[in-house]
């Protein structure tokens, strides 16, 4: 088994990310104190006069409450990410562009507030920011390994944290079947490397352990060390397996911005708080640039829209997986579909089409035919009507997951004289330490 000083309590949040509902973190995560008094007031009063029920707390049950909360807030965010969520800056968010997409791609990551109009940025890319890869000794896969019977362990440093890991090896065991081992060992630790047992024009096969990072930080040669020199258990299988080769030394990327020279350990920049630009190949010659700025107002409403149909689709597509063994997922499908079929008509004549299914498709040249109309705050109010339903549906499923599983109603409150109960929709919170410990 592998140990590490990582706190439990991140272990199994990142177990609660992977396992029910994998997502990433984005500043919308965050809130101010004032937003968090609002989240709990609403639990308070939503829970106020709501029935007592038995819950269902099957695997199935809390993978879909789970599952769609997390889904609800990918929702809410994605809408947030297009300018606020108030109705000013709402779809309002800037896009940005590259001249050549296969040498750098870029996004706006200003406020939707910003007034002054950044000038573009041109890019020259010399050298991209490479990981580190250690590739082990190549051994005959079926021959029986050259180590002793016992209990074993080595070490990795990373990010300035050690782990250790321990496995058996018993008188049986081949080379492949060490590899294999190791190579899940390492995967399930989730520690930043990821590990693969390869073969050779000769079929004998060798460990290989990558870094997820790129780059060197702070003057360090690596961005790993695997030792046994030190560790608790028997030591010989680093040397044995060659896990400390290092076949290919991470480096740094280097550019060139607007003509000066720059390096990063990340292929991803933030220039100036204004641009995430990503870097995606090398300049094929000398001179030779992207040109990262922003898009035409019609062209980032057009963007912004685009990302809104795609982040409502998913979330129904989503919510539709879990019809056939979770039926009651068919109240949220129909929920959802019934904010875009009161909006239809608006969102036609605006440029999104409402299929049979409840999804949505865009067409582009109307929405941009719309935007140049004149009235633009006009012509889209049915899409800012239709968003703003949007996000107050994604807070209600966020608020209260449990009003979708199928739970038994057991009685219902006295109107008028019940006291609050605010932790009922917390039901759910423990669902992330399920088949954990």
């Amino acid at each position: 088994m592998a140990y590490n000083t990582i706190d439990t309590h991140s272990n199994i949040y990142n177990y609660y990310m992977t396992t029910y509902a994998p997502k990433s973190s984005t500043p919308y995560d965050t809130h101010k104190k004032s937003e968090l008094r609002n989240v709990y007031n609403s639990i308070v009063k939503m829970n106020k006069e709501a029935p007592i029920y038995i819950l269902d707390t099957s695997r199935e049950s809390c993978r879909f409450a789970v599952g769609m909360k997390e889904n609800a807030r990918e929702l809410r965010n994605t809408i947030a990410s297009l300018g606020d969520l108030n109705e000013n800056d709402m779809l309002n968010k800037k896009a940005a562009y590259s001249s050549n997409e296969n040498i750098a791609s870029a996004s706006y990551i200003g406020t939707a507030m910003d007034s002054v109009s950044p000038s573009p940025v041109e890019i020259e890319v010399r050298s991209l920011a490479t990981t580190q890869v250690n590739m082990g000794n190549y051994l005959p896969g079926t021959e029986k390994v050259e180590l002793s019977p016992a209990t074993y362990s080595f070490d990795i440093g990373i990010d300035d944290l050690n782990y250790e890991f321990q496995f058996s090896i018993k008188s049986e065991d081949t080379n492949r079947d060490v590899q294999d081992r190791l190579s899940r060992l390492i995967n399930n630790a989730n520690i930043g490397i990821s590990a693969q047992v390869v073969m050779n024009d000769e079929h004998n096969s060798a460990l290989r352990l990558e870094s997820n990072a790129t780059g060197l930080k702070d003057n360090k040669s690596d961005i790993f060390v695997v030792s046994d020199h030190r560790t608790s258990k028997t030591a010989g299988t680093v040397e044995y397996l060659g896990l400390d080769n290092i076949a290919v030394s991470a480096s740094n990327a280097n550019f060139l911005l607007n003509g000066e020279e720059r390096t990063s350990p990340s292929n991803s920049l933030n220039v100036g708080r204004i641009y995430q630009v990503n870097l995606n190949g090398v300049s094929s010659e000398e001179g030779e640039t992207a040109s990262i700025g922003l898009k035409t107002d019609v062209e980032s409403l057009t963007e912004n829209i685009n990302t809104l149909v795609k982040g409502y689709n998913s979330f129904l597509n989503a919510a539709s997986e879990y019809s056939d063994r979770h039926p009651k997922s068919n109240r949220i499908v129909h929920e959802v579909g019934n904010i875009s079929r009161y909006y239809a008509r608006g969102l036609t004549s605006a440029g999104l089409n409402l299929n049979l299914d409840g999804t949505l498709e865009v067409d582009n040249e109307a929405i941009q035919k719309t935007a140049m109309s004149g009235d633009t705050k006009r012509a889209f109010s049915s899409i800012m009507d239709f968003t703003k339903s949007l996000v107050r549906k994604s807070n209600q499923i966020s608020l209260d997951p449990m009003n979708y599983v199928n739970n038994t109603v057991v009685a219902y409150k006295n109107p008028g004289k019940n006291f609050a109960t605010p932790y009922i929709t917390s039901a759910y919170s423990g669902m992330m330490f399920n088949s954990y410990c």
